[in-house]
């Protein structure tokens, strides 16, 4: 393993499968992500690969025929999958975030059904919050479930949803109304709904239709789509945890524990930056020398190398502090906010040593470079993570008297 964003203390069991993770993302991964991506492909045979592998279930039970890690086994598996190909990490995570609402959540009918089948890759998770109009502002969705006898009917309209083709189990966040008096706080008249559906697009089940992929500037290979509600009809049993206006609540947790895994995806796109970034700057030559003896380039990989480890030791000690028990959501921010900022800067600094053939699509930096700019606005904005840092330090430093 290199040098940099080493992590110490680990188990023998999470060097094995961090170990297999690897080798794996160097023989199936890097080869062929490039061209998979410029075609915008989904990778069909990596994600088989994974499903072996057991990494749809890493996070899940043993119980429930999951592998049981941490939350920071997961978190550096999903650096080394984001340092092959940050879309294929896109995939895992969402699931991930389904099948970690379920097991925290989910009543014990919900959990039996749904995560054996999850660990084994047989259902495939997405979950749905933001909608056209929003952005961040999540306690304005529009999207409503009305009780209809034994079932809700749900209609409107969802934005961004990762794996909206590809999934058969979305977790949707809608209002609803039911048993919440009038000048109830927004965010405590949400629900989350388990949808199981078809994969593919169109009307994938009635009153259910997932236009077509989004097209991106990057972030390509994963599908990225709308999904329209008109009278969807979902059991109640199909509530998470069997309540309504808890919603909220189970969408931030997973969105939570999402941003360590975002930061870990910013941590494995800047490792593979400078590792492009630190190779070719000792085959290009200028001058007589190559450029990685000029002063120049060196500063440049001294910062980049820096940044790669700082943002690695954040996002490992925001992780480390979930699998504690404690409260972790001032440490996610911090290491969702540092890794996306870092890995934007360390892709741009790999892309500027590559010179003009950075430009240029036979090299895998342009790749990057293009993918970078998405970890500033997944799971939250920069400047959203910023207003969380800001709050928790002010509830964290409040002055007495």
């Amino acid at each position: 393993m290199a040098r940099l964003a080493r992590t110490e203390g680990l188990t023998d069991i999470q060097r094995e499968i961090l170990s297999t993770v690897r080798d794996f993302v160097d023989k199936e991964i890097l080869p062929v992500a490039t061209e998979l991506e410029h075609r915008d492909a989904y990778p069909v045979q990596i994600v088989e690969g994974l499903k072996e592998l057991g990494v749809f279930g890493l996070m899940i039970p043993e119980e429930y025929g999951g592998l049981g890690e941490s939350l920071l086994t997961y978190a550096l598996t999903v650096e080394e999958i984001a340092r092959g190909w940050m879309s294929v990490s896109g995939i895992i995570n969402t699931h991930f975030i389904v099948a970690y609402m379920l097991k925290q959540h989910g009543t014990q009918e919900q959990k039996d059904y749904f995560l054996p089948k999850m660990a084994a890759g047989e259902i495939r998770g997405a979950f749905s919050m933001s909608e056209p109009a929003l952005g961040s502002d999540v306690s304005a969705i529009s999207s409503k479930g009305v009780r209809d006898g034994r079932d809700y009917l749900l209609t409107g309209q969802k934005m961004w949803l990762t794996n909206g083709g590809s999934s058969t189990l979305v977790a949707v966040l809608c209002r609803t109304d039911e048993g919440h008096p009038e000048g109830t706080p927004p965010h405590k008249s949400m629900t989350t709904f388990l949808v199981e559906k078809e994969a593919g697009f169109g009307e994938v089940r009635p009153g259910l239709t997932i236009p077509g992929k989004i097209e991106k500037m990057g972030y390509k290979g994963v599908d990225t789509t709308e999904l329209i509600m008109d009278g969807l009809r979902i059991p109640a049993d199909r509530v998470l945890g069997g309540e309504t206006g808890r919603g909220f609540y189970h969408m931030m947790d997973g969105v939570e524990v999402g941003r360590v895994n975002v930061a870990a995806r910013g941590c494995g796109v800047a490792q593979r930056a400078f590792e492009l970034g630190v190779a070719y700057a000792q085959q290009r030559q200028t001058f007589g020398k190559p450029i990685a003896q000029h002063q120049a380039i060196q500063f440049k990989l001294a910062e980049m190398a820096t940044k790669v480890e700082a943002a690695h030791a954040m996002m490992v000690n925001a992780a480390r502090k979930k699998d504690s028990g404690q409260r972790n959501d001032l440490e996610a921010g911090m290491a969702k906010y540092l890794a996306s900022e870092y890995c934007k800067e360390v892709v741009e600094d790999a892309f500027r040593i590559h010179g003009g053939y950075g430009f240029s699509k036979e090299y895998e930096i342009e790749r990057l470079y293009r993918e970078a700019p998405m970890l500033l606005i997944g799971e939250g904005t920069a400047e959203i993570q910023k207003m969380i840092i800001g709050r928790r330090l002010l509830e964290e430093y409040r002055i007495q008297g």
